[in-house]
């Protein structure tokens, strides 16, 4: 089966324009990456899994972020639950329908399919040198990979939000990886061009007050949802840490390192996952170690980001679509 690809970038695609299929679980800061991809990347799709919400909220949301910009890129839905835990969600940050904070509109369409994993493989094998970028529990993305083993020659790679060399779901383990471990240690492990955007890089990239306050001077309806939204999000965060700002704003980094790789410091590192330790489960176990006998890197880890300038390509995103 053949499906319908969307480029939703505003200029002609080019050489440096990469083909992305976003995979997600809306969530803030994903409706933050589904702006920024739709505006610097050719959009071919957007996927969703549960996490942040359950899979019913996290697919309505993509639908809603699709029709708050005005553009017809396909959604699918895909797993509703981890490889092998339970499923568990982050009200707790989220909110319920994993964007509480804003007024906002009903979807006026429903998802293009609910094979999120079919449609990524087909659209890879119609298409090669397209990058995955999830931002969500790993599910979809390690089972296209074993499902299609020609996959991992087909894409560009995979850039994706999560891990870090300290947690937040865990003392260990960031959430999407805590939400599917056994899903994460595949990814890690595919083989191909791997780049992470983990909590040391995205903890520096906070929506701040005065961050969010570009977004609210912003003219139009969509500017003002996303205030409303980044207003409670931030909330979330600053009455949950000791020493935060505002609210991490995680998931568009990984599209930003695709976008602007000039934005962020990288270090190659060989990174694994942790799926049975008792108090480590979900741990990205990051080897920073000098010995010469350490094994050679297999992930692209973001370490710094120019906070300021990329915030600003996110309000510049906004704008462009908010009228």
């Amino acid at each position: 089966m053949l499906y319908g690809m969307s480029s939703t970038n505003t200029s002609p695609p080019n050489a440096s324009t990469p083909s992305i299929i976003l995979d997600c679980d809306p969530g803030h800061d994903d409706a933050i990456a589904i702006v920024v991809a739709a505006q610097h990347t050719n959009l071919v799709g957007i996927t969703t899994v549960a996490g942040n919400a359950p899979l019913t909220m996290t697919t309505r949301n993509a639908l809603i972020m699709t029709d708050l910009l005005g553009i017809d890129t396909p959604v699918h839905s895909g797993a509703d639950r981890p490889l092998v835990a339970p499923p568990r969600h982050a009200g707790y940050v989220h909110g319920e329908s994993g964007l509480d904070g804003a007024d906002l509109p009903e979807p006026t369409r429903g998802a293009n399919g609910d094979n999120a994993v079919e449609f990524i493989i087909e659209t890879c094998r119609t298409t090669e040198g397209i990058w995955l970028v999830p931002v969500g529990p790993l599910t979809n993305i390690a089972l296209a990979l074993r499902t299609a083993s020609d996959l991992k020659d087909r894409i560009a790679g995979i850039s994706l939000m999560g891990g870090g060399s300290f947690g937040n779901r865990s003392a260990a383990a960031e959430f999407n990886i805590w939400a599917d471990p056994e899903a994460a240690a595949m990814v890690y492990e595919y083989g191909g061009p791997l780049k992470m955007a983990g909590l040391d890089v995205t903890h520096q990239f906070q929506a701040t007050p005065d961050r969010i306050a570009k977004v609210s001077a912003l003219p139009g309806r969509l500017a003002e949802l996303l205030a409303d939204l980044l207003h409670f999000f931030s909330a979330t965060y600053m009455t949950r840490h000791d020493d935060m700002g505002g609210a991490a704003v995680h998931d568009p980094l990984a599209v930003m390192a695709l976008t602007h790789p000039e934005l962020f410091t990288i270090a190659q590192r060989h990174v694994v996952i942790e799926t049975a330790g008792e108090h480590t489960r979900g741990m990205t176990l990051i080897d920073e170690r000098a010995l010469i006998e350490r094994r050679p890197p297999n992930c692209d880890v973001l370490t710094h980001v120019e906070a300021d300038a990329a915030f600003d390509v996110i309000v510049a995103a906004i704008a462009h679509f908010s009228n």
